[in-house]
């Protein structure tokens, strides 16, 4: 999100000096002088919050709080009063405002007021844009969380395999969700009233394989890291591909079936069976800015299923959880939130990475997010982060990003 801050007051030096106090903040000062003026910058949409003066000329403050929230009732709207009007500011909680300021205020109360604010439309924007990917409505946005270009891509492709209804090969590193996947292509198919069976690929027989052919007749059958199946079962399980009325199989996969299938270790026929349609899902490490959704999504879970309040989730550790590479992935993502829920420990936000490296982590999840929110346009991009252009394409080619990938 934008962190925008749209700051009203007629007194020119206090709109100055509090918009120079939250652009030194790494804020994005929007600067008004009146209610005509500010509240064309007010949509359903905005990615920030408002500040605002109460006594103005004309239309004062809780005239623009009142226009607020008639756009938006959860667009947050920080009042300044002056000192010592402690019934006008509580006038104005009455009336919705978020929080009230007495004038003039000290630059760390103010930041810490819009920071809590940020927050909170933060947390609106995103719920928002989930709930209207399920409204949307299919398994893919409902069970595939992420906003970024891979994570779309993902859904795009389980949509797709889905329709073909072709057996098909999901690939990734352990850790990355490949039953997941399995169960989403299951919900999106022909087939998804069907049974939807999941079994390991190692110690399944043919026999076993038979059996559970049987039961998943009409539906879906989810074969966990296919690889580790005897040379026996492969054989048997392409001979049930070959029937016209098997169900459909998924296989899951962390390792490298072509290489296995040059060395004689799996069976060249199964795989160009199952290769045929594939899906890839990429490691949390090349899909940063997915980080904070999914870990929120996960104390959320981990807090309904212990019966625990939900915990705040400071901005500086959703900013060290995308510093980490996560060799586990989803896995390990998932226990971190569990531990951070519980209240046992914050997430490590070392592993095993340099302050360089970490930093350079840091520094393309940020590149990345100002290319999503400008939808790729470099020029706006690099405005935001306060970049000159050349050097914000050097930083783009040293991090392998490139603003196409994040065009509507």
């Amino acid at each position: 999100m934008t962190r925008r801050v749209l700051l009203v007051d007629d007194d020119a030096s206090v709109r100055e000096a509090l918009g120079q106090t939250l652009e030194l903040a790494d804020l994005v000062p929007v600067l008004a002088g009146s209610y005509i003026e500010a509240k064309d910058h007010i949509t359903a949409d905005f990615e920030g919050v408002v500040v605002s003066d109460i006594r103005m000329p004309g239309k004062d403050g809780f005239a623009l709080l009142g226009f607020t929230h008639e756009v938006d009732p959860e667009l947050p709207v920080i009042l300044l009063t002056g000192e010592g009007d402690i019934p006008t500011a509580v006038r104005g909680m009455a009336a919705g405002a978020f929080d009230f300021l007495e004038k003039p205020c000290a630059p760390a109360d103010l930041l810490t007021v819009v920071e809590k604010a940020l927050k909170t439309r933060a947390l609106v924007l995103e719920n928002r844009s989930l709930k209207a990917q399920v409204e949307a409505g299919d398994a893919a946005a409902r069970l595939l969380r992420g906003t970024s270009a891979l994570s779309e891509k993902m859904r795009d492709d389980a949509r797709a395999v889905a329709r073909t209804m072709a057996d098909a090969l999901i690939t990734g590193e352990p850790g990355v969700g490949t039953s997941k996947m399995a169960e989403v292509v299951h919900l999106l198919s022909a087939v998804s009233r069907g049974p939807f069976l999941k079994i390991p690929g190692a110690g399944t027989t043919p026999d076993t394989l038979a059996a559970v052919f049987d039961e998943a007749e009409g539906g879906t059958i989810f074969i966990d890291e296919v690889a580790g199946m005897s040379q026996p079962a492969q054989f048997a399980l392409l001979e049930r591909l070959e029937q016209p009325s098997a169900p459909r199989v998924l296989a899951g996969t962390y390792q490298d079936l072509a290489k296995l299938t040059e060395t004689g270790a799996f069976n060249p026929d199964l795989y160009y069976r199952l290769e045929a349609a594939r899906i890839h899902i990429p490691p949390l490490r090349e899909r940063r800015e997915d980080i904070p959704t999914l870990f929120r999504h996960y104390v959320e879970i981990a807090c309904e299923q212990a019966a625990l309040p939900k915990p705040d989730i400071p901005t500086d550790v959703t900013h060290r959880l995308m510093g980490q590479d996560w060799p586990g992935n989803a896995r390990a993502l998932m226990n971190a939130a569990m531990r951070f829920a519980m209240g046992l420990a914050e997430p490590d936000a070392a592993g095993g990475l340099g302050l360089a490296e970490r930093m350079a982590d840091v520094e393309r999840a940020f590149l990345i997010e100002a290319l999503r929110d400008h939808e790729g346009r470099a020029t706006e991009a690099a405005r935001s982060l306060k970049l000159p252009r050349k050097t914000f394409y050097d930083k783009l080619a040293r991090h392998g990003l490139k603003p196409e990938d994040y065009r509507s």
